[in-house]
Formats: C-alpha cells, sequence, structure tokens
C-alpha cells in the first residue's frame, strides 16, 4: 500500500512538473509574440531596453522614447496563469483577460490623482416572472467609462479629465490613471487587441493624447 502511494505521488509531482515546464514555455512564447507587438506599435517612436519575466505569466519591458513625452516607460504583460493548474482555473473561472499595463513618468508631475475605468456591461433583475419562478427578466446596459478623482468640484470646461474620458470612449481601453507620484501615468488594454498592427499603432497615439491632455492642465 506504502509503495502504491510512493508511485502516485511520483506520478503526480511528474505530472505537474511536465505542466509546469510545458505551459510556462507556453506564456514564454507568447510574451515574445506580444513583444513584437510592443516593437511594431512603437516603430519609429521608441524602443525596447530590455524585458525579463517577474513570473511565469508576468513580463516586464522597459522602453524608451526620444521625445519626453514619457520617461521610465515600462509595460507589463499579465498572461493566464497556466503553468499554476489552480490559478489557471481561478482565471478561467473568473473570465480575467489578458493585458498589457504600459506605465511612464511625464515631463512634469501631474498637480491631480485620475482614475477612469471602463466597465462593458452591467444589469439589474426585475424580479421573479409570474409564469416562471425559476427564471428572472434582466435588463442589460452598456455604461460608460467610471471617473475616480480626488478633486473635490468638477469643472465644465474640457479639462484633463474630460479629454481622458473622451479618448477611453473611442478606444478600447480598460483603465487610465494619472497621479503625482511615480509613475504618474499608466493605461491598460487587453493583450489581444495589440495583435492588429493599426490597432497597437492606435494605442500609442492613444497614449501620447492622454499624456498631452494632462500636460496641458498641469499647475
Amino acid at each position: 500500500m506504502g509503495h502504491l502511494l510512493v508511485i502516485d505521488v511520483g506520478v503526480a509531482v511528474a505530472f505537474l512538473g511536465v505542466w509546469y515546464l510545458f505551459f510556462a514555455a507556453y506564456n514564454r512564447r507568447k510574451g515574445t509574440e506580444a513583444l513584437r507587438w510592443v516593437e511594431s506599435a512603437c516603430a519609429g517612436k521608441g524602443r525596447i531596453l530590455d524585458s525579463r519575466w517577474l513570473n511565469s505569466f508576468r513580463l516586464l519591458a522597459r522602453l524608451q522614447f526620444p521625445s519626453r513625452s514619457f520617461e521610465n516607460a515600462r509595460v507589463t504583460m499579465k498572461f493566464r496563469p497556466r503553468a499554476l493548474p489552480v490559478q489557471w482555473f481561478m482565471s478561467c473561472w473568473h473570465k480575467q483577460k489578458e493585458t498589457l499595463t504600459f506605465e511612464a513618468d511625464l515631463g512634469g508631475s501631474p498637480s491631480f490623482h485620475l482614475e477612469v475605468v471602463r466597465h462593458r456591461w452591467c444589469a439589474h433583475s426585475r424580479g421573479v416572472n409570474s409564469r416562471r419562478r425559476d427564471e428572472r427578466q434582466w435588463d442589460i446596459y452598456e455604461p460608460g467609462p467610471v471617473i475616480l478623482t480626488t478633486r473635490t468640484h468638477w469643472k465644465q470646461d474640457p479639462t484633463a479629465e474630460l479629454n481622458a474620458l473622451m479618448t477611453v470612449r473611442q478606444q478600447d481601453v480598460l483603465q487610465v490613471r494619472f497621479r503625482p507620484e511615480s509613475p504618474q501615468f499608466s493605461a491598460t488594454i487587453k493583450l489581444d487587441a495589440l495583435d492588429d498592427p493599426r490597432a497597437a499603432a492606435g494605442f500609442l497615439t492613444t497614449l501620447r493624447e492622454l499624456a498631452a491632455g494632462a500636460s496641458a492642465h498641469r499647475q
């Protein structure tokens, strides 16, 4: 009985080891491909200095741009944690997306905190249907971005908040953040949105527009 237990444990450990190596290599191939997308987006406007894996599913790359629009720039790509079965299952269960987050300091420190989060859908139930009590009727809505800011008064002129809001509405950007501390600017997008060269170039343009909007309203 003890020998069978040892064999079972050995087989399980070997299986998990093979699983980890296979899917860690799979994520690294995806990371290499994603870096090519970033290089394509930065063609003629910036370059990748270096890259390193933080763990089996997070890749960090440092960028350099010729202008002062972005300083200390970096991107963090978050893949599904495929090499870790339990984390992969939880990631699939929660339908987490593979994302790319761009972070950088601006030419000058923003004088405000701002976070724009784009939610795709929301819904509320109108209660139980009188005919079919096991089902509920749902109203589905597609809301606009949600803005969180430290400002106590909302200005009605075209401030950096409104510029960020309108830009996010037109692009597939999941989150944008400004703050006085480093990194002063960050933006997150779904990773697969960059597999199209035009979309990748459009994302970099969006970043520049957002940074320009903040620069125009520094105090």
